[in-house]
């Protein structure tokens, strides 16, 4: 008598081949993929070293990370009266630079933003060098922060500078804190017989540029000037830019359709170029004899 084998059941393939895929992905990938560094940043960089954050606070609520005094970055601030009203105010850094594109990703040492307080409250943001404070400020205080919004310290002090605004341009000076001199007022006397009549002070020369794209209107030219002469250049560009006097290191920031003037006293002789910044244009040759 011949007995007959019987087969062994098979499974379908579909639901064998969704079991084998997912052992593969566990055993070999290590589970679910992850990612524990911040936005903006690698993984590599989120976990290097950034600096120690501090227990205190500043006024505005933002906890201190401390760095080295070797590696922390420094700032120097500048306010030049605008011609509008209000300051224009310019950053002179060191071991830092602005990293708008990386803002709330991970804390990494010389990179991050600036921020403004006014008269002691915090009012902007600066991604770059230069900002307009509006008139009515008193003090202006200038603080680095790093891209996850803590501010840079050492020995426990923020990486700051501040000024008093006065009426005429006014700069910090070199540090990490820096304050400008207190202005002192003068002694009262009697006053002194005022004259009948005085000349008015030569307001000198001055000169109208309009940039449209590429092109520079009136056409870049030398400009003849006398040594000691005034000169105002009021210049209108059709997007944000900054105005640069080589020889004088002057610098004027331009808003688009805003027209900007930037005067100045021509006390060097030689021939000086004036051109933008990001479009490299050349505005107009200086030539002070």
């Amino acid at each position: 008598m011949t007995r007959t084998r019987r087969a062994a059941p098979r499974l379908p393939l579909a639901p064998l081949a969704l079991v084998l895929a997912a052992a593969l992905a566990l055993a070999g990938c290590g589970g679910r993929a992850t990612t524990h560094h911040k936005p903006g940043t690698s993984h590599q960089e989120d976990t290097g070293s950034s600096g120690t954050l501090l227990p205190g606070r500043d006024e505005a609520g933002h906890r201190l990370r401390e760095l080295p005094a070797a590696d922390a970055p420094t700032v120097r601030a500048e306010a030049l009266p605008d011609s509008e009203g209000g300051w224009n105010v310019h950053l002179v850094v060191e071991r830092f630079r602005f990293t708008p594109e990386s803002t709330g990703g991970a804390a990494l040492p010389g990179r991050g933003h600036a921020r403004l307080l006014v008269d002691g409250r915090e009012t902007a943001r600066l991604y770059g060098p230069w900002g307009y404070v509006p008139p009515g400020a008193h003090t202006l205080t200038v603080r680095l922060h790093a891209d996850d919004h803590t501010v840079w310290a050492v020995a426990g002090a923020p990486v700051q500078a501040t000024l008093r605004l006065g009426t005429g341009p006014t700069t910090s000076g070199p540090g990490r804190t820096a304050t400008s001199p207190p202005t002192t007022s003068p002694p009262v006397t009697s006053p002194s017989p005022r004259p009948t009549s005085s000349p008015a002070p030569d307001p000198g020369r001055t000169v109208t540029i309009t940039i449209t794209g590429k092109t520079v209107a009136p056409p870049p030219s030398r400009i003849e000037l006398k040594k000691g002469e005034r000169l105002t250049l009021r210049v209108t560009g059709d997007r944000a830019d900054t105005v640069h006097v080589h020889g004088y290191d002057r610098e004027l920031p331009l808003v688009p359709g805003t027209p900007a003037t930037l005067s100045l006293t021509v006390d060097r002789t030689g021939l000086f170029e004036v051109e933008t910044h990001e479009s490299g244009l050349v505005l107009t040759q200086l030539v002070v004899r």
